[in-house]
């Protein structure tokens, strides 16, 4: 099949058909005709992909099974390392391999990203390819100071990107987000008791 628009990528024939029998074709055949999804990532989606400490990574093999993984880190962990390139580091786990199989037989890949607490999510479609032995690479990628085994690299080189809308998003906050607020309210409390005390004082 010959793409036409960037977004092909999702948007297959059996896909078109479906959407225009339930009615939303001409919508989007409207979004395509105005360019269709971004194809590179610009500074907005670079500073959203590296705020995430979580990702999910999905590969399909040979056969056509496909296969999701979780992938996290600190802020940071997914780096853009070009318009076109998402890097990080693959960490040693239960040494499966399902996905660095997968990306051997098949290189087209897809990137998960949710944001819970500000309610957005975004679809990148592509290739992946896991870079073995390259410690140069594996130095510039490894967060600083995180204390797990780095083992290969894994590159995502991106053909298109869309962002949902927020709907039916929970929202929801990171764990040192809720102390670092609760800890700011303590704060303000015990200030705030303070100077109760201190006004209700005799003179």
């Amino acid at each position: 099949m010959t793409s036409v628009y960037s977004s092909d990528v999702a948007f297959t024939p059996s896909v078109k058909a479906i959407q225009a029998r339930k009615g939303s074709r001409q919508g989007y055949a409207h979004m395509e005709e105005k360019g269709g999804w971004a194809t590179h990532i610009p500074d907005d989606l670079k500073a959203f992909v590296e705020a995430q400490t979580s990702v999910f990574l999905a590969t399909v093999n040979a056969e056509g099974q496909p296969y999701i993984q979780h992938r996290g880190g600190p802020a940071g962990f997914l780096r853009v390392i070009d318009e076109q390139t998402i890097g990080f580091v693959d960490y040693a786990g239960n040494r499966q391999y399902i996905t660095a199989g997968n990306l051997a037989e098949n290189a087209k890949a897809h990137l998960f990203l949710i944001d819970y607490a500000h309610r957005r999510r975004v679809k990148i479609w592509g290739t992946a390819r896991v870079v073995e032995g390259d410690e140069e690479l594996i130095d510039r990628l490894m967060p600083e100071h995180y204390r797990a085994r780095p083992e290969q690299v894994v590159l995502f080189t991106v053909t298109a990107w869309d962002a949902n809308c927020p709907q039916h998003i929970p929202q929801r906050f990171e764990a040192a987000d809720v102390a670092a607020a609760l800890a700011e309210r303590d704060k303000r409390i015990a200030a705030l008791e303070a100077e109760v005390a201190r006004l209700s004082a005799p003179a």
